[in-house]
């Protein structure tokens, strides 16, 4: 499983699946912010060196395909001007958000988003823990690309709150982003939110 740190072993994670992505590269002029590029890349394969992708991991974005410009960044803490780019993606990332900062990222996507830009999020939908004994809670993903197919895991700490479609697009609606698309199906949960031009 990927993410920060040592691997767990199978027994030590509460796995929820297995999900499939189709993706395709994203149509829009100008950059696009990839927030957690690192490890597989993903969209930085698809859009290659229209990509900036940002990791507060070196070692992840070193491991990630070539293409795309690397840059080892916190998003609670852009570093890029107001409106500098076309379009924000988060494959996977948000999920290793706390609680606590979540708000925060979604402000600096906000603000570095031209009027009119989309973020464009991939995670998955993780229930309450309930009496759930592991601390670890898993996805296998598998994502099908026009060129290619891969496959990847992503674990976590079981956050504190239930983090479902509906949480992320109110916490973006709140720091001013529209939600123009929302599904949730099958524990993939696929949001499309649009800053306001």
């Amino acid at each position: 499983m990927n993410g920060h740190g040592e691997d767990p072993t199978e027994d030590q994670l509460h796995l929820l699946g297995e999900l499939q992505v189709s993706l395709h590269p994203i149509d829009v002029k100008g950059l696009i912010l990839d927030i957690g590029g690192g490890g597989e890349g993903v969209i930085g394969i698809l859009n290659s060196t229209q990509v900036v992708a940002i990791d507060r991991s070196k070692r992840e974005l070193e491991e990630s395909p070539a293409g795309p410009l690397k840059i080892v960044m916190d998003a609670t803490d852009l570093q890029f001007l107001d409106s500098s780019f076309s379009a924000a993606t988060a494959f996977f990332a948000l999920m290793y958000v706390p609680d606590i900062d979540l708000k925060a990222v979604l402000r600096e996507a906000f603000r570095v988003l031209s009027p009119g830009g989309d973020f464009l999020i991939w995670d998955v939908a993780i229930p309450e823990r309930g009496t759930e004994p592991l601390d670890l809670v898993a996805i296998r993903v598998l994502a099908k690309l026009p060129k290619q197919e891969i496959r990847t895991g992503y674990g976590v700490k079981w956050p504190s709150a239930v983090r479902d479609a509906f949480y992320y697009s109110r916490l973006a609606e709140e720091v001013g982003f529209r939600t123009m698309k929302v599904e949730e199906r099958d524990g993939l949960i696929v949001l499309e939110l649009r800053k306001p031009g």
